[in-house]
């Protein structure tokens, strides 16, 4: 599954316990009617992934669902999601700037015309 949007969090990495769980999360905006503000976390390695990506930013994000089960002291069970990404990708490459101009186009006097054609060679295209 893939979340895509404008990054518009990006958390500092946390550590967690005496083994060393790292998480850091990352909010990102969907462009769509109604927007929708999506945490995805990162753990262990994968926190670094983010280290490149700022506020404003396009991307694109590969994400699994998680969910646990728990059973509080009353012996009610409660369950949890969480949204887990694996990858991120700039899609700032991707998509010319708004505004931006195409290529210049060389002139017409930049081309030489063909001088080898003959009247005798077959031509097998249909028009």
């Amino acid at each position: 599954m893939e979340v895509q949007g404008k990054v518009k969090m990006v958390g500092e990495t946390q550590t967690f316990g005496s083994n060393g769980f790292r998480k850091r999360e990352i909010v990102v905006t969907t462009d769509e009617q109604y927007p929708q503000h999506i945490m995805v976390e990162f753990i262990q390695d994968k926190c670094d992934l983010l280290n490149s990506f700022q506020v404003g930013h396009d991307v694109k994000i590969s994400i699994n669902l998680r969910g646990r089960e728990w059973v509080n002291p009353q012996g009610e069970t409660k369950y949890f999601n969480s949204i887990q990404g694996w990858r991120i990708e700039s899609l700032q490459a991707s998509a010319p700037a708004v505004g931006a101009t195409p290529p210049p186009t060389p002139p017409a006097d930049a081309f030489e015309p063909a001088t080898d054609l003959s009247q005798e060679e077959h031509d097998d295209l249909p028009f």
